[in-house]
């Protein structure tokens, strides 16, 4: 099959990785793949899409992200819809589309391109960006969630179009895939117009990668060197944003750090993960992590990193002695030497109600004790006594680092092992791979997309166009 992918911002995320490994799994199998983006920075961005593994069109568009801080919804939109709007200019090109986390483009690629789209959904925009908190109450398979919504009743009308907007955009997909159980159930719960029941396919990760041993590293590599060390070390990997909620970690390895066992006071903890100067989340995370760490818990910290700050790598400490790392976009090196080390103890995953979670997976393959939250696609993850679940609170989770720490080296070696099956039988790139490849060959089947008559096409056409306008004068009038 000809199949083009469609990303908003090709970056470094957990949604970015899933979309570069299936591209890279349906590649193998021998499709052509195809990603367009609106944005593609060469200096942060996963290697596959730089170095010609994969075929990357990246159109920038006239718009900005925001200005003056607003009009976020409508630039989105906007930006999308320009991107489309390149490719549907062409000659049709692709048998399918392949398109996740903005659904504004599936009208317009079906009934102007004439083209199947699948939809994958990482999980409702609608739950995110209201600031909402899914709680999981679970009997068998009798699932009930509660909202603990956050922000005025202004903001819940400014966000009423645009969720609306995201609903009757992503109904009108071919199939709908989600990347877990979790996920499946929460957009059912909220998206009761659509009757489509998601197909579950879990994201996949590059296992060959990730099994190569730390004497594939060049170990003179100056950013390897930077973050090796043979002091015990505690691993987490998450963007640099708020709600991932690193903070656990800083203060649940604090508490272990005070503890008077001798074996506990060298360690020292690294959190890499993606960072971007441009998004004030980004930053201001960064910047409360490093306070916590320092004026809360009086630990030192280093920081590392092209786009680090220069106002806070200035009272940073030398990597080799200092407590905390924080390592800002980390290259595949500096992750597989810290995840395939041996002074490397147990990866950290910190954010609750995660939608699947790549990190806990990343962590099983190689063969590390993985602790994270007892929420969300991490309970599916590390089900069957493969890892830690416990619940966000740091004397808790400080009670099962030091389990987890005095562990006997052979229960160690038992529990990596069952892990790394685990993460090869339901995790790997070729299952996902051919997981999508099923519901693209399934929605390829249905065959040429009917003609829309006219006003069903002006209907949809200014159904978005409404959400638009609408979201765009409330965002103005309120903030």
């Amino acid at each position: 099959m000809r199949i083009a992918f469609i990303h908003p911002d090709l970056g470094i995320g957990g949604a970015e990785r899933l979309v570069v490994d299936a591209a890279l799994g349906l590649q193998n199998l021998g499709h052509t793949v195809h990603i367009y983006t609106s944005h593609h920075d060469p200096s942060h961005c996963f290697e596959e899409t730089r170095d010609g593994t994969l075929t990357v069109y990246a159109i920038h568009p006239p718009f900005p992200r925001s200005l003056k801080g607003k009009f976020h919804i409508l630039f989105a939109h906007l930006r999308q819809l320009h991107l489309i709007s390149r490719i549907l200019s062409q000659e049709s090109l692709y048998d399918v589309y392949f398109v996740d986390q903005l659904s504004t483009c599936i009208p317009f690629l079906r009934s102007v391109g004439r083209t199947r789209v699948v939809f994958y959904c990482h999980f409702p925009d609608k739950l995110l960006a209201n600031g909402e908190l899914i709680e999981e109450k679970s009997d068998g398979e009798d699932v009930r969630f509660t909202m603990k919504k956050k922000g005025s009743l202004l903001k819940k009308a400014y966000r009423f179009p645009m969720d609306w907007l995201e609903e009757i955009t992503t109904r009108q997909a071919d199939c709908i895939l989600a990347n877990s159980k979790f996920t499946s159930r929460v957009f059912k719960s909220y998206f009761p117009s659509i009757p489509q029941q998601p197909t579950v396919v879990y994201p996949g990760i590059n296992i060959k990668a990730y099994e190569a041993g730390i004497s594939d590293v060049d170990l003179n590599d100056p950013e390897v060197i930077a973050i090796s060390s043979n002091r015990p070390t505690l691993v987490s990997l998450n963007r640099f944003e708020k709600k991932k909620n690193a903070a656990l970690a800083v203060d649940a390895f604090a508490l272990i750090r005070s503890r008077n066992q001798n074996n506990l006071q060298n360690m020292r903890l690294v959190l890499a993960g993606g960072y971007d100067p441009r998004l004030q989340d980004n930053d201001s995370t960064l910047r409360s992590l490093i306070t916590l760490v320092t004026t809360t818990h009086k630990l030192s910290f280093s920081l590392l990193g092209n786009k680090a700050p220069p106002s806070l790598v200035s009272h940073a400490s030398p990597p080799e002695s200092s407590d905390v790392i924080f390592l800002l976009d980390f290259s595949t090196s500096q992750r597989t030497a810290l995840l395939r080390a041996s002074s490397t103890l147990c990866l950290l995953y910190t954010p609750a109600n995660e939608h699947f979670g790549i990190g806990p997976v990343e962590g099983l393959i190689c063969g590390l004790p993985v602790l994270s939250s007892d929420t969300g696609g991490p309970v599916e993850t590390l089900a069957d006594g493969v890892g830690w679940l416990r619940p966000p609170d740091a004397t808790v989770w400080a009670d099962a680092l030091e389990e987890i720490v005095l562990l006997p080296k052979g229960k160690r070696k038992e529990a990596g092992e069952r892990g790394k099956r685990k993460a090869k039988e339901m995790f790997g790139m070729d299952v996902m791979a051919r997981g999508i490849e099923r519901e693209l060959i399934r929605a390829v089947e249905m065959g040429k997309v009917p003609s829309w008559k006219g006003w069903e096409f002006l209907r949809v056409s200014v159904g978005i166009l409404f959400g638009v306008v609408i979201a765009w004068i409330l965002e103005s009038w309120l903030f």
